[in-house]
This record gives structure tokens, sequence and C-alpha cells, in this order.
């Protein structure tokens, strides 16, 4: 493994998700009472348990391959790579987005990647990635197709 990145959803948007589920405890509680939302709090506790782990994402760099959640190409398939700011994550994702682009994007991260696929049986023209430590990721992928 070259290369290993997990990004998890923040504490505070795990906050917000379960206030809003604990308001749905609160209205168990005043229709049913006190047994009805220790098993509701359970249920929706396990629930935020069950969110912030399937929405991990891991991006992972081998020797023969690029792994991002389920997906997976390998690496003499990638172009050009390019570390991307906010502001350029953000415009290749709405305004010059491609349809036929693989994104692997998660919205509270600000950064990542975008390379091109080289490959002619694939009608995919990039990966778009979030990644906190972009340069990094690029630097694993650079040092591997060189060799």
């Amino acid at each position: 493994m070259r290369y290993r990145e997990v990004i998890r959803a923040p504490l505070w948007l795990l906050a917000i998700v379960y206030f809003f589920m604990l308001s749905l405890v609160l209205s168990v509680w005043a229709a049913l009472g006190n047994n009805s939302a220790l098993i509701c709090l359970v249920v929706v506790t396990a629930a935020l348990v069950w969110i912030y782990s399937a929405t991990a994402m891991t991006i992972e760099v081998d020797d023969q391959e690029i792994r991002v959640g389920k997906a997976h190409i390998g690496l003499t398939y990638i172009g050009e790579c390019t570390d991307l700011d906010n502001a350029a994550i953000r415009r290749i994702r709405t305004r010059d987005a491609n349809p036929d682009a693989f994104l692997a994007i998660r919205f509270w991260v600000s950064k990542g990647i975008q390379f091109v696929v080289n490959d002619k049986a694939d009608s995919t023209p990039y990966w778009l990635i979030s990644s906190k430590r972009g340069a990094e990721l690029i630097k694993a992928i650079k040092l591997i197709t060189k060799s």
C-alpha cells in the first residue's frame, strides 16, 4: 500500500443529523411514553453510527491500481493529474462538469484531485475525487507510474 486516506463525515454534520433524529425521539416520547422513546433513542443512535460508517470513503493506491470506495482503475490508464483547490473543484463539479465523469466527492471536503482516464474502451473522461491530501495522492500515483 503506497497511499491510504479515509474521508469521514465531520462531527458538525453528524451533530446536525443527530439533532434532527432526536426531534423524532422527542415526538415518540410525547406520544407513546418513556419505554418507546428509549427504544427509539437506541435505534436512532445505531442509525447514526451506521450513517457514519456508510459515508466513509477510502482512497487507496497500491502498485497496480487506485481504489476509491468500490471503484478501481489500473494505474496504467491514468493520465494527467491535477490538484484542485476549493474554487477549482467547485467549478469542475458544477459549471464545467462532464456527465460521463466518475465523481467520488464529499461536499464537506473542499479540495481534491482530477485525473484524466487514458483508456479507449472506457467512456469516462476523468475521475474527480475529494481528498484532503491531494498533493500526496498525486505524488503516490506519479511515483508508481514512473517506475
